[in-house]
């Protein structure tokens, strides 16, 4: 058997494992997915003719907001997601089974790889519930084309699979899952100092930079643009730019921090 297929048949046994412990141990997952959930209900339901009335000038318009407030907390969905990996990576490492792992004839990116394509697919499908909880509520996509929502949906992925190396990394390098779980924090609290719930023109002058460039604002602004017809800009090739550069860190920082080679 050649050396891919090794590899290949290494990481889908991987892959099994972590979706099998994520089938038995369901509630890690469901606390980070009612996360987004929860804020969905507050800002439509509580907040909604507030905020709508602040973007519309002085107009409340809930249906209105809940289309702009969608695309940020879909991506929140991954963030909220992918928590979940660093603490699972956390675990595999503090309670001796990668030593056991290290032990075996098996490829060794195998362990991790397991772990990321697991934690992509538990996004994706956070981020469907989510977007069908939406669709329950109003929100409609304006106008959109096949090729736009396959844009939309190639962008969630590369989003998540970046988020998700990154998680990985910090699960490699935290002494238990607490700190891990802690460490992945900024992953759900970053979108809140994003474009997600209002509009960067809208925050202070000295803020606005930071919130415009760091990575969800220009994912939610290009997910606005596909889905809702706005004007993408910049905002497309940033995105996938913040996207490439933290899947190649993140992937580096985990097998650096895991002893393989990152090839």
């Amino acid at each position: 058997m050649s050396s891919l297929s090794l590899a290949l048949r290494d990481s889908s046994t991987m892959l099994r494992r972590n979706l099998l412990h994520a089938r038995r141990y369901p509630s890690l997952t469901l606390n980070l997915l009612l996360t987004p959930v929860m804020l969905l209900l507050l800002f439509v339901y509580v907040l909604g003719d507030t905020m709508s009335a602040g973007i519309n000038g002085g107009v409340p318009d809930r249906s209105a907001y809940l289309a702009y407030l969608v695309p940020g907390l879909l991506l929140m969905t991954v963030g909220s997601t992918v928590v979940g990996t660093a603490v699972s990576v956390s675990t595999d490492m503090t309670e001796g089974i990668v030593a056991r792992f290290r032990t075996m004839a098996i490829h060794r990116p195998s362990v991790l790889i397991g772990h990321v394509a697991g934690s992509v697919l538990r996004s994706v499908a956070s981020v469907l519930l989510v977007g069908a909880v939406a669709v329950a509520l109003g929100f409609r996509s304006t106008g959109a084309t096949v090729v736009e929502w396959l844009a939309a949906f190639g962008l969630l992925v590369l989003f998540t699979l970046a988020l998700t190396w990154i998680a990985v990394g910090m699960g490699l390098v935290s002494p238990n899952a607490e700190a891990a779980g802690n460490n992945a924090m900024p992953l759900i609290l970053l979108p809140l100092l994003s474009s997600a719930f209002t509009p960067v023109d809208s925050m202070p002058g000295w803020f606005r930079p930071i919130a415009e460039y760091q990575p969800f604002t220009p994912a939610i602004e290009t997910l606005r643009g596909l889905l809702l017809g706005t004007g993408i800009g910049h905002n497309g090739w940033l995105a996938v730019a913040w996207c490439l550069v933290l899947a190649v860190l993140g992937h580096l920082w985990s097998a650096s921090a895991f002893g393989c080679d990152p090839k």
